[in-house]
């Protein structure tokens, strides 16, 4: 590695050898984040993040990789940002935060806004985790707890955003001891730009970056015909 980049085609090569074997439903499970209807839906409090993660196609790779996790009994978790009506426990130590709360399209527990958006399934045996504080979907979450009793050591992450909650769970995932794996094409942020430049010179250095094709081909076998 020089310059803090790999040679070509290295990393590639890496995940290409052993993501069949990361990905072993007995061992891995996979982690959608955000992918709420107050988020990625049509009323979006993010129209532009929403715009990108369905007109990119991510959105739908989401949903074709929980339904191959359904099919294959690799578990699934939901994680969910939301927040109290009268906001507390939220944070408000960041910009972020700050600007949330003026939003049009607030993240309120129990609204449709919190619910999974379409087309992603949910399954009755997924796990919905929420979170009410915080940028980390792992973070004080519970998901580490659960991950563990379920017997995951590789976490596959989906969803949005590029910008902040993706990286924030692969940088959580990896300080955990988990191996994480990012299917680069079924994640999503704002400007569409960042996205490959974040998975490029980011997330490539700590997960194992592949494909939602490759991910599907490694269960494949294992689906019902």
């Amino acid at each position: 590695m020089r310059n803090g980049h790999y040679p070509p085609g290295a990393r590639r090569q890496e995940a290409a050898v052993s993501l069949s074997e990361l990905l072993r439903p007995e061992g891995c499970a996979l982690l959608t984040v955000e992918c709420q209807r107050g988020v990625v839906g049509p009323g979006s409090a993010l129209p532009e993040l929403a715009a990108e993660a369905r007109e990119s196609g991510a959105l739908g790779r989401v949903a074709r990789l929980v339904s191959a996790a359904h099919d294959t009994r690799v578990p699934v978790l939901h994680a969910v940002a939301e927040r109290r009506a009268d906001g507390r426990g939220a944070n408000r130590n960041a910009p972020l935060f700050r600007a949330a709360e003026r939003l049009p399209v607030r993240q309120l527990t129990g609204s449709d806004a919190v619910r999974i958006a379409e087309p992603v399934p949910v399954g009755a045996e997924d796990l919905l985790v929420r979170r009410l504080h915080g940028l980390s979907p792992l973070a004080g979450t519970g998901v580490d707890a659960l991950l563990r009793n379920l017997g995951c050591r590789t976490l596959v992450v989906v969803g949005v955003s590029a910008n902040v909650a993706i990286p924030n769970a692969v940088f959580d995932a990896v300080n955990l001891g988990y191996t994480a794996v990012v299917p680069a094409d079924a994640i999503a942020g704002v400007p569409a730009s960042y996205t490959p430049a974040m998975v490029r010179h980011t997330l490539a250095l700590v997960a194992t970056v592949t494909s939602t094709e490759d991910v599907l081909a490694s269960w494949q076998p294992l689906r019902p015909s």
